[in-house]
């Protein structure tokens, strides 16, 4: 089994930064794709920023110029640096990873984690 493990939201006044960290361990072979969702009451989970195991990224338009993502492959740990938070950034924001968990199989399995709050005051 593969746990992920977020951490450091928080509170933030609006144009305050935070770095999100996700650390996967348990049963891993090799980390495909990992990335960031976020959830607010009400609303549907959106992507965030996703990185790829070739470093490529993606970002939610929302979030372009702010937020930046990188990865630590020796420590299968992924960030996301915020910055220039906004009000309408406050979510739970939820790590998630593509990986596979044998060198076998070359099936991907997809997991989550379970969520930290990032609140955003104005």
């Amino acid at each position: 089994q593969v746990q992920l493990v977020e951490s450091g939201g928080g509170l933030v006044q609006a144009g305050g930064s935070l770095r999100l960290s996700c650390a996967a361990s348990g049963t891993i072979f090799s980390i495909n794709a990992i990335g960031w969702y976020r959830q607010a009451p009400g609303k549907q989970r959106e992507l965030v920023a996703l990185i790829t195991s070739g470093g490529s990224t993606n970002y939610a338009d929302s979030v372009k110029g702010r937020f930046a993502i990188s990865r630590d492959n020796a420590k299968n740990t992924v960030y996301l640096q915020m910055n220039s938070l906004k009000p309408e950034d406050a979510s739970v924001y939820y790590c998630n990873a593509d990986l596979y968990e044998d060198p076998w199989s070359r099936q991907l399995h997809n997991y989550w984690g379970q969520g930290t709050q990032v609140t955003v005051t104005s």
